[in-house]
C-alpha cells in the first residue's frame, strides 16, 4: 500500500488523537457555554492531517455534523490528506 517512514505515521497518528481531542473539548464547552475552540482552528488541524480524527470526532460526539463546511469541507480534507500522503509515500 503506502511505504511510509515510521516518523510519518507517528506524526499522522498524533494529529488525528489531537484533532480528536480538540473535537471532544469543543462540543464539552459547547454543552456548557463556554469558550469554543474557532471553527477554523478545527479545520486548520484537520488539514494538517487530522482528517480521520476530526471525522470521528464529528461522529461519536454529535458534532459540527449540521455545519456544511464540515460536512462537506472535512471528507474533501480527507482526500487531501491521502494526496499528501501519498505524495510522501512516493518520494
Amino acid at each position: 500500500m503506502f511505504n511510509i517512514d515510521y516518523r510519518i505515521g507517528l506524526y499522522l497518528i498524533l494529529i488525528n488523537v489531537i484533532t480528536f481531542i480538540l473535537f471532544s473539548l469543543d462540543k464539552k464547552r459547547a454543552k456548557s457555554r463556554q469558550w469554543r475552540i474557532p471553527e477554523s482552528t478545527l479545520l486548520f488541524v484537520s488539514l494538517l492531517g487530522g482528517a480521520v480524527g476530526g471525522l470521528i470526532g464529528m461522529q461519536i460526539f454529535k458534532h459540527k455534523t449540521k455545519k456544511m463546511k464540515f460536512v462537506i469541507g472535512m471528507p474533501i480534507i480527507l482526500v487531501f490528506n491521502i494526496m499528501i500522503l501519498k505524495y510522501f509515500a512516493t518520494i
